[in-house]
């Protein structure tokens, strides 16, 4: 037996699985709440599958709803990038990119995007559009369809899950390091450009990151795998303040390659580590939009423009 599906019924689903209730998907497609219902009802009668239920007083996505949603991703992925291009010839225009991204690669890949002021002019590039996101938020936008692409990481002790009905294109990974005053690493005999050996600061005070960050897990994880809780002094999520306290030898922190600023302090030194950390920079689109003309030249200029792996 053949079926057609509604493609509008498909994008009610789609939101309701990003949004998660009736009333919140009512509200960002303009809808009353039984509105969606029906919408989602008919779905269910179309496709002949339960794709909701019941769990107390929250509705929730079965696994065939969770299937259906995967599916759906790819046909309104594509079908968003057609009208998007439909429109953009219609005006004479380019086709717009709108990107998601957390700030160390926001401010040191992502301008590569850009032609710069002296740079020529491409007709044919996309404009890209940049909001700064820790990938959380990013990915959540994402899921939502206010970007294109998310540009996220992971870290080799704090692998990240691809979001549902997503593929990703990894770009590159890059060395978290340990950063501490000179004078520090002297007292503890720690040779300029040898490799740091965590366990030796299990006394040390520690600067971690936001406690709403990856990066703040990954620092107290590599401390355990050392055999050691840190000891905070200081949390902040912009590595900027925390080299700024390391320069005043406030204590030590863990920081990504990218993040370490342009002109690292006076006073301070970069070690490698031992048992390296790695983070991991990915691209995170919806199924089936890889291969847009927009995200696809994206996809290929950031390629050309990320720092090289280690």
């Amino acid at each position: 037996m053949s079926f057609l599906l509604e493609v509008r019924r498909l994008r009610v689903l789609a939101e309701f699985a990003a949004r998660g209730t009736v009333a919140a998907t009512a509200e960002a497609l303009h809808l009353t709440g039984p509105a969606v219902s029906q919408q989602l009802a008919a779905l269910e009668r179309e496709t002949g599958l339960t794709l909701l239920e019941r769990q107390g007083r929250t509705l929730r996505l079965t696994e065939a709803g969770r299937r259906l949603v995967d599916h759906a991703a790819v046909v309104l992925g594509t079908l968003a990038a057609a009208e998007s291009d439909v429109a953009a010839l219609r005006r004479g225009e380019r086709v717009r990119v709108r990107i998601a991204a957390f700030p160390s690669v926001a401010r040191a890949v992502l301008p590569g995007l850009w032609p710069g002021p002296d740079g020529p002019a491409d007709p044919e590039a996309p404009l890209v559009e940049l909001v700064e996101h820790e990938p959380d938020r990013a990915e959540a936008a994402l899921a939502r369809r206010e970007v294109d692409l998310a540009v996220t990481h992971s870290y080799s002790l704090l692998p990240r899950p691809l979001p549902a009905g997503c593929e990703r294109r990894d770009l590159f990974r890059e060395p978290v390091y340990l950063v501490l005053h000179a004078a520090e690493a002297d007292e503890r005999a720690l040779a300029a450009g040898a490799p740091a050996d965590l366990a030796a600061f299990a006394d040390a005070a520690w600067l971690l990151p936001g406690p709403d960050t990856a990066c703040h897990e990954m620092a107290r994880r590599a401390c355990g795998a050392a055999g050691f809780v840190p000891r905070a002094v200081a949390v902040a999520s912009d590595f900027a303040v925390l080299c700024a306290l390391a320069a005043r030898r406030a204590g030590v922190a863990l920081i990504p390659r990218l993040a370490l600023p342009e002109a690292v302090p006076p006073g301070l030194r970069v070690h490698a580590l031992k048992d390296p950390v790695h983070r991991c920079v990915h691209a995170v689109y919806r199924a089936g939009t890889g291969g847009h003309p927009g995200t696809r030249r994206v996809l290929t200029r950031l390629a050309a423009v990320v720092p090289p792996s280690e």
